[in-house]
């Protein structure tokens, strides 16, 4: 009986272990910049590298869908520096009437050698694409400036004066402002920026995760044990919220780590 059990046990965790199907992970934001009883619900993707889930994206659009977004954010590399691009195009159609869109570019998209062509395929299915540039936007009575910083691939000399300059102008507004950047490896340099909410990607979870002990265990441009592979991290005058990644693949297999979807409900406060 004993080994049984013991049997059933590891079974159990190595079915947990290598598990890629898709999840839903949720996070809950504070902030006096809303009025009380006013909320605003993100939908984050990152890193779905033209991944297919389901016939023509069903399964992701269906779970998106069910979450009622108010905002759906695309951190970076929804397209793959050498996937066939249909699964990003079936992505939009599926996304496309959901609500508000906003996108920047990750590296895969810079690395493809098309960035331009990419988004203006992504504006052909309504998409704000943001370009170190930002929109004022009022959302069910809430006031909100969301802006998005290119990719520091894609070919800007001084990528860090850019978008200081881009958004310096931002210091004074009193709205609640939400900036979208792939890397999360910037997180210090964000912290001198005005946004209190920055959504990131890139890192995939770290590929390899062992729950309560490492987050993480390798992850571009961080390397080994990388302090910003996935989840909510709060600095002193921001927030950083992390997507593991939405992508899975059999040869590069993720443990402990099932790719996501990522849920953002912010609550006012004031």
């Amino acid at each position: 009986m004993v080994k049984v059990l013991a049997i059933l046990i590891v079974i159990a965790l190595i079915s947990a272990a290598f598990y890629s199907g898709l999840i839903v992970r949720r996070y809950s934001i504070e902030t006096d910049k809303i009025p009380k009883g006013h909320s605003i619900r993100i939908v984050l993707v990152s890193d779905l590298h033209c991944k297919v889930y389901g016939k023509d994206q069903s399964k992701i659009k269906r779970m998106i869908k069910a979450e009622n977004p108010d905002i759906i954010a695309l951190a970076g590399d929804i397209v793959d520096k050498t996937a066939p691009i249909e699964g990003a195009k079936l992505f939009l159609e599926a996304i496309k009437d959901m609500a508000p869109i906003y996108y920047v570019t990750g590296n895969h998209e810079i690395k493809r050698g098309e960035v331009h062509k990419i988004k203006e395929l992504f504006k052909s299915y309504g998409v704000n694409v943001l370009e170190n540039s930002m929109q004022k936007v009022n959302i069910r009575g809430v006031d909100l400036i969301v802006a998005g910083a290119d990719d520091p691939g894609c070919g800007i000399s001084n990528w860090y004066k850019e978008i200081c300059d881009s958004f310096l102008n931002l210091k004074d507004a009193e709205e609640y402002k939400i900036l979208l950047s792939h890397r999360p490896e910037k997180a210090d340099f964000y912290s001198t920026l005005p946004f209190d909410l920055v959504l990131s990607g890139h890192a995939h979870g770290g590929q390899v995760r062992i729950p309560f002990l490492l987050n993480g265990l390798y992850a571009p441009h961080q390397g080994l044990f990388p302090k910003y592979a996935g989840g909510l991290y709060e600095f002193e005058n921001y927030t950083l919220i992390v997507s593991r990644g939405a992508y899975s693949s059999l040869f590069l297999p993720r443990i402990f780590n099932p790719p996501e979807i990522v849920v953002i409900d912010i609550e006012g406060i004031r």
